[in-house]
C-alpha cells in the first residue's frame, strides 16, 4: 500500500492544478464576454442596423422636418431597399423625390417624381407631384442668353396640372409661374433679335420679332419689340446693341404675377402620402 501513496499524492496535485486552470479559463472567458458586451453596447448606442420600417419613417420625417435632407434621404432609401412592398414605401418614394428636390438635385428629383406618377397614378398627392415635376424644370431656368427649354417644359407641365386639377391649391402659383416663365422666354427671344442685329442679319431679326409678338404679345418686352419691328420695317434699324439690359434680366419673380389670394407658397410636400 505504501508504494501507491506517492502516486495518490501526485494525482491530487494534478486535480488541484486542473481545477485552478479551469477557474482561470472561466474567469478569462468571463472577461472576454464583458469586453464583447461593452463593444456591442457601443454599437447599439450609435444606431442599430435592423431598424423597423416605422422607425425609419419616423427618423426620416424628423430629419426632413428640420431640413436635414441628406440624412432623411438615407432613411427613405433604406425603406425602399429593405421594405419595398411595405405600405410606408409609397411615402418613402415621394419623400425621396422631395429630398432630392430640396438638395437642388433637380434632374434626380424629376426622375423620382415621374416614377411615382407612373406607379401611383391615383394617389392623392398627384397634384403636388405634377407641380413638383414642373418646378424641377422651372428651377433650372437660368439667364435669357442661355437655353430656354427649361422654361418651355415648365410651362407645359404647369399647364397640364391646371387642366387635370383645376381646383387644386397649386393652380394659383402654377399660373403665376407660367407668366414668369413666359416673360423669360420673351426676353430670350429679344436677346436672339439683338444677336441677329449685331451681325447685321436684319431679315432674321425681323422674323424673330414677329414670332415674339405673335406668341408673347402680353409680355412686358412686347411694346419694345413692336417699336423695334417698326424701325426695321421702316428701313431704320438701330445702329447699336440692344443688350445693355441683359445682365439685369433673368427669370422674373413669379410673385409679381400672382393675385393676393394666390400667394400661397407650395414648395412643401403634403403631410399625407
Amino acid at each position: 500500500m505504501a508504494s501507491f501513496e506517492p502516486l495518490s499524492k501526485h494525482s491530487a496535485a494534478i486535480q488541484i492544478v486542473a481545477r485552478i486552470c479551469v477557474v482561470a479559463l472561466l474567469l478569462n472567458l468571463s472577461g472576454c464576454a464583458k469586453v464583447k458586451d461593452f463593444l456591442d453596447f457601443r454599437k447599439t448606442t450609435e444606431e442599430p442596423k435592423d431598424l423597423t420600417v416605422k422607425t425609419l419613417v419616423a427618423k426620416g420625417m424628423d430629419d426632413y422636418a428640420i431640413g436635414k435632407y441628406f440624412t432623411s434621404l438615407e432613411y427613405f432609401q433604406e425603406i425602399l431597399d429593405r421594405f419595398p412592398f411595405a405600405p410606408e414605401a409609397t411615402l418613402a418614394e415621394l419623400k425621396a423625390a422631395d429630398c432630392n428636390y430640396f438638395l437642388e438635385h433637380y434632374a434626380e428629383a424629376l426622375v423620382l417624381y415621374e416614377a411615382f406618377e407612373e406607379r401611383h397614378p391615383t394617389n392623392e398627392a398627384m397634384p403636388y407631384v405634377m407641380f413638383q415635376k414642373a418646378m424641377c424644370n422651372y428651377k433650372q431656368i437660368d439667364r435669357v442668353d442661355r437655353d430656354a427649354s427649361g422654361a418651355e417644359k415648365a410651362i407645359q407641365l404647369f399647364s397640364q396640372l391646371i387642366r387635370a386639377y383645376p381646383d387644386s391649391p397649386y393652380v394659383g402659383e402654377a399660373k403665376a409661374r407660367i407668366k414668369a416663365a413666359r416673360e423669360f422666354i420673351a426676353n430670350h427671344e429679344f436677346f436672339v433679335v439683338d444677336f441677329y442685329l449685331r451681325r447685321d442679319k436684319i431679315s432674321e431679326a425681323e422674323t424673330r420679332l414677329k414670332y415674339l409678338l405673335a406668341n408673347y404679345p402680353d409680355t412686358e418686352i412686347a411694346p419694345r419689340a413692336q417699336k423695334l419691328l417698326n424701325q426695321i420695317q421702316s428701313g431704320n434699324p438701330p445702329k447699336q446693341s440692344l443688350s445693355s439690359w441683359l445682365p439685369k434680366i433673368s427669370l422674373p419673380d413669379w410673385a409679381r404675377f400672382s393675385s393676393s389670394d394666390q400667394e400661397k407658397t407650395v414648395e412643401e410636400a403634403p403631410s399625407k402620402e
